[in-house]
């Protein structure tokens, strides 16, 4: 589906007062150009640990960049009221923005939080597949959407869920960060939709566990992301990779393989 070998992780300045700077407007151009002038796609969290950010939409828009057709993944949660939510979506059409990747999200006492009702969804609380299935249902032919597998859950569990998201439209697969060979992600290579394997490029553990919501392991072994990245692309060949935590002072590429 991606037909580029790297999808990079890129955060929006934190929303704080006052008003976002030109300094960061500035920083943020600087950065969106490096990663499509490189030929790779780009994916814009949202609002991630549940930290209120500006959103991908607001930056193109006050930045006025450009939005190539296939290049650029919003983020989507359920931490939006409805009506911000169908405003959002609604952007993104406009702006051509075409791949959403849609997830249950972080929450965080600073987010507000989507009624499950209003999106069709009859639970306590509104899921990833809740909102897979809005989106296909109100936008059907506005977006292309995915959703996130996380391989440190327990099976069946969690592949059954993917199964559901599945058939709620996701026609794409984001892993969580892959540090070693992966039964589990090997299982879902053959589930018939693209899967884009996540390399986490930093060396901060702590917050990797963080983010996948596990206890620390004391028990492993020093964490090199380059020799990572190069084991991932023997293990998965074919797949494109997400880059998280990648840092934009380094020289890519020295520590980008396809680059």
């Amino acid at each position: 589906m991606f037909d580029f070998p790297y999808l990079v992780e890129m955060l929006t300045p934190k929303r704080i007062e006052p008003a976002i700077s030109m300094e960061q407007l500035h920083l943020f151009a600087e950065r969106y150009y490096r990663i499509l002038d490189q030929g790779f796609g780009l994916s814009v969290p949202d609002n991630p640990m549940g930290q209120r950010r500006e959103s991908l939409i607001d930056m193109i828009e006050k930045s006025v960049l450009p939005v190539p057709p296939d290049k650029i993944v919003m983020n989507l949660n359920t931490f939006h009221e409805k009506d911000a939510l169908d405003r959002l979506l609604h952007r993104a059409e406009t702006f051509g923005i075409r791949q959403l990747i849609v997830v249950r999200g972080d929450g965080g006492p600073l987010l507000e939080k989507l009624d499950p009702a209003s999106i069709g969804g009859d639970g306590n609380v509104a899921t990833s597949i809740d909102l897979l299935g809005y989106i296909n249902r109100q936008y059907p032919d506005a977006f292309v959407t995915g959703c996130a597998f996380n391989q440190y859950n327990p099976m069946p569990f969690e592949t059954n869920r993917l199964m559901k998201k599945i058939d709620a439209g996701a026609k794409f697969v984001v892993t969580q960060p892959v540090l070693a060979p992966d039964q589990n992600v090997d299982g879902i290579l053959k589930f018939g939709v693209p899967v884009v394997i996540e390399a986490w490029m930093s060396k901060n553990m702590d917050l990797l566990f963080r983010s996948i919501r596990k206890p620390p392991e004391n028990t492993l072994p020093p964490y090199h992301p380059e020799d990572n990245l190069r084991q991932l692309h023997r293990q998965y060949p074919d797949n494109c990779i997400y880059l998280s935590m990648l840092g934009f002072r380094k020289q890519w590429r020295k520590i980008l393989p396809r680059l």
